[in-house]
């Protein structure tokens, strides 16, 4: 185990329609608010049984196949790499959802059942009408002009080991129990991120096993663990967190559900900063340190330093891509970019 004794903050007595949603995520921490959805329906039915919990979604469910990974029973949940790095240690297989909720439940009273999971599933494609009964209703300016994106994930006990997501979350405890391990980005070295492709659901993954972590052979994982924090989710209980912090799950339970909002209140023609990234690796990192030492600071200077600092001395005619970016600047640099690319 990680030994982390930090716990995230908790807070109670917040009514559903009464979140200081700016607040929140101002303070750029994770934050857990008890039993802000404890009396939504699926976290009823949940209480009172697992199957109960299974029909309650089966009964929203339409017919369109979703994705359901299944891995051994000696993987212990943790949906990962074989142990060369070779392959998952897992395999997906489109299927029916109440097909899949069997399977879970076939196994209920098997000591070693394998593991099963259903990742993040959009819940108004695949479950219409469950949103209406079981929703945050997040219509707070706090999120720009898009709603935030609602999914659900499903399982049996599985861990998705730490990566880091690009959107803001607010995870919600459905059934079952959820235990968050968390870091700020900032301890990314001492998580050994893996390859960037293929993941194991789409985003790095730590190469870490938090179950057995093998301190010879990450040995700064014990500084990020002085960096954590633990969130444990009862039923009904919520967790607000920061993009790109670092996030462990284990789902616990016979049967777990999870809801959950990603969002990101930047403008829809921003480009992803991860396209950035694997450009740099192309332009900049295998060049002399000295030079990338100079690139840093242009880079502090244009980007990391204040927005309007770069145009500030200029006439407001001369800014060019200096200028606050809007629809139609963005479509011109990227237009700029894709020449440069096909050269």
């Amino acid at each position: 185990m990680t030994g982390i004794t930090a716990r995230t903050e908790e807070l109670t007595g917040i009514a559903p329609d009464r979140i200081p949603f700016d607040e929140l995520i101002a303070r750029q921490h994770p934050v857990i608010l008890k039993g802000v959805a404890r009396d939504w329906p699926l976290v009823r039915h949940g209480l009172h049984s697992p199957y109960e919990a299974m029909h309650y979604l089966t009964s929203f469910y339409q017919g369109h196949p979703i994705v359901g990974y299944v891995g051994a029973p000696e993987i212990k949940g943790r949906f990962h790499y074989t142990p060369d790095v070779s392959a998952m240690n897992f395999t997906g297989e489109r299927t029916r959802l109440d097909t899949f909720l069997d399977r879970i439940a076939a196994h209920f009273d098997d000591p070693d059942p394998p593991s099963f999971y259903i990742g993040s599933t959009d819940v108004d494609a695949y479950l219409p009408g469950l949103r209406a009964e079981n929703d945050l209703k997040l219509d707070h300016p706090a999120f720009g002009a898009s709603p935030p994106m609602m999914s659900i994930w499903m399982g049996n006990h599985t861990i998705a080991s730490a990566h880091w997501d690009m959107s803001n979350n607010i995870a919600c405890c459905m059934v079952g129990t959820r235990r968050f391990t968390m870091f700020p980005p900032e301890q990314i070295e001492n998580l050994y991120p893996g390859p960037l492709e293929p993941t194991p659901g789409g985003q790095v993954v730590s190469m870490v096993d938090f179950a057995a972590p093998d301190l010879q052979r990450f040995p700064r994982f014990a500084d990020a663990c002085a960096a954590g924090q633990v969130a444990e989710l009862e039923a009904g209980d919520i967790l607000l967190y920061p993009a790109l912090w670092w996030h462990h799950v284990e789902a616990q339970g016979r049967f777990n559900a999870m809801i959950n909002y990603w969002w990101n209140a930047v403008p829809d023609f921003m480009d992803t900063p991860m396209n950035t990234l694997l450009h740099a690796m192309l332009s900049l990192r295998d060049r002399p340190e000295a030079e990338k030492r100079s690139w840093r600071a242009m880079f502090d200077y244009y980007i990391f330093g204040p927005a309007d600092r770069p145009a500030a001395h200029l006439p407001e005619a001369a800014r060019g891509a200096l200028a606050p970016l809007d629809e139609l600047r963005a479509r011109r640099l990227r237009a700029v970019l894709l020449n440069k690319f096909n050269r």
